[in-house]
């Protein structure tokens, strides 16, 4: 005698359900579209000169000459001020996670008031705004001898990071198990091992959000570059040069394009990196939540 075992019925998902899914995919795809359009836009008016991007503005380049590029790389010195803005963006990134990890680890442990206010004094760097810190910022570089050079960017952009930084690190701390600081003090590991050998591998989504998003910020950073550093050409960042691809005659789009488009590789290329570390991060807030 055979028996024969029924098929798992399968579970079927209510109309309300389903509009819902087929919805949040047309609002997706055309949340896409929407971001997708203007980069098409950006990338083929690089390959053109000014008449060819006013008399058909969505159509392909005749050529992918590289000649755009070119000419803005020789005319603002585009390679120089990217190597500019890579030390300046590399070396305050390492001061903050020096100055940011260590901090954060002392207020993930903290168990007393203390800690806790702390932690909202850091919060409230959150409350001040870019321009009520400029005129300061520039006495500051003034007074210590540091005016017009790429030094003072360097420590002033770990300092206006701070908050954000130590914030989400700090709650990323909180959620290491004790149980695991204990076993590592019990085998005779000193605080400094615990924080590099226990917290730092579970945490490694965090510092990745946090280096991602200074990244971006540091990068992208023209305000306190522009006044503080000036217009020299030896220590401008990649943000103070590129505006100097606009001429006074004129402004050659399809040039302004291609040097636009040569100062956004460096990002690329950090968000490909650290984009799944970045996305762990905000899974497992949203799991927490």
């Amino acid at each position: 005698m055979t028996t024969t075992t029924a098929a798992p019925r399968r579970r079927r998902v209510p109309r309300t359900g389903r509009t819902g899914t087929y919805a949040s995919g047309v609002l997706a795809w055309g949340y896409a579209a929407l971001l997708l359009i203007p980069f098409y836009y950006f990338i083929i008016s690089s390959f053109k000169d000014n008449e060819q991007i006013f008399t058909d503005p969505l159509g392909l380049p005749t050529s992918l000459s590289l000649d755009n590029f070119a000419e803005a790389i020789s005319s603002a010195d585009l390679d120089r001020a990217v190597i500019n803005s890579i030390l300046v963006t590399g070396c305050a990134l390492v001061l903050t996670l020096l100055l940011a990890v260590p901090a954060s680890f002392a207020l993930a442990r903290a168990t007393g008031r203390a800690g806790r206010v702390i932690e909202r004094v850091f919060a409230l760097g959150f409350l001040i705004p870019t321009f009520a810190a400029l005129f300061p910022t520039f006495l500051l570089a003034a007074a210590t001898g540091l005016f017009h050079t790429r030094t003072f960017i360097i420590f002033l952009l770990p300092a206006t990071a701070m908050p954000l930084a130590v914030v989400i690190l700090t709650q990323f701390m909180r959620a290491v198990p004790r149980e695991l600081e204990e076993a590592a003090s019990m085998d005779g590991a000193s605080p400094s091992m615990v924080l590099r050998h226990v917290y730092l591998p579970i945490c490694i989504p965090g510092v990745a959000t946090v280096v991602l998003l200074n990244f971006l910020s540091f990068w992208n950073e023209y305000l306190y570059s522009l006044i503080i550093i000036g217009p020299d050409p030896a220590q401008r960042t990649i943000q103070v040069a590129l505006p100097t691809l606009k001429l006074t005659t004129g402004t050659d789009y399809g040039v302004l394009m291609a040097g636009t488009l040569f100062t956004l590789l460096p990002v690329y290329l950090v968000y490909t990196l650290l984009q799944r570390q970045m996305q762990r991060a905000l899974l497992a807030g949203a799991v927490k939540g």
